[in-house]
């Protein structure tokens, strides 16, 4: 009788144990880990449909493409995705706070832009809030390159697939996120690796206006 006691005793104490739940709040989460507040994320990362995810906004690429655990991939184009789309004009175009890493030869395309008053750049740059001539050699980059003015005024250095380089100035920022109004003249988003150039850069590298876009690499000078 009495060892049957104490067996009933033991099983009460494992069915009182397994039923008090634990405090989810304690624990913090990595990627792909289960969530249900903004606080159970580790890190910069967000609750997405209750999986800590990186966050569109602040352009994280931590977990990447395929998620994984806390630690950041190794930098690929792959871990830096949209967080929405853009409607322009009957076209859909996606929206990037984010861009490939920066390398010591970071692919890119590069396209033409006009930086003058009246050009189709739009505004005046945002770096300076002054219009700049074809004949300088000015790019604006794509917003993660942009990084929140934090390359403005600086030097990179372009190279051609036909072997040539050129330096260039960073005086604006071509949006990934905003587009199809006045301000940016109408145009869409601009991708997220995109290194915009004046007349001169293209002149400087022996390229082909006519073509609009070109595959390049570029570093900072």
């Amino acid at each position: 009788m009495a060892s049957s006691l104490v067996c009933l005793a033991s099983l009460s104490l494992v069915f009182i144990f397994i039923s008090i739940p634990l405090p989810y709040s304690t624990a913090i989460s990595s990627c792909n880990g289960a969530c249900k507040t903004l606080n159970d994320c580790a890190g910069q990362l967000i609750c997405i449909n209750q999986k800590c995810n990186d966050d569109p906004d602040v352009g994280t690429h931590i977990c990447g493409r395929g998620g994984g655990g806390g630690s950041s991939p190794s930098p690929s184009p792959n871990n830096c995705r949209p967080f929405g789309t853009l409607v322009c004009k009957g076209k859909s175009y996606p929206k990037y706070s984010c861009s490939p890493p920066v390398t010591s030869s970071t692919k890119a395309l590069l396209t033409l832009n006009d930086f003058s008053e009246g050009g189709d750049g739009g505004g005046p740059s945002e770096c300076d809030e002054q219009y700049h001539p074809n004949s300088e050699r000015v790019v604006a980059l794509s917003t993660g390159w942009f990084d929140n003015k934090s390359r403005c005024g600086k030097l990179i250095r372009i190279q051609a697939s036909n072997g040539k380089t050129t330096t260039a100035r960073v005086v604006d920022e071509c949006d990934s996120r905003n587009g199809c109004d006045k301000e940016h003249a109408g145009q869409p988003t601009c991708e997220n690796n995109i290194v915009d150039g004046s007349a001169s850069v293209w002149n400087a590298l022996g390229l082909d206006q006519d073509v609009g876009k070109v595959s390049v690499t570029w570093s900072m000078a």
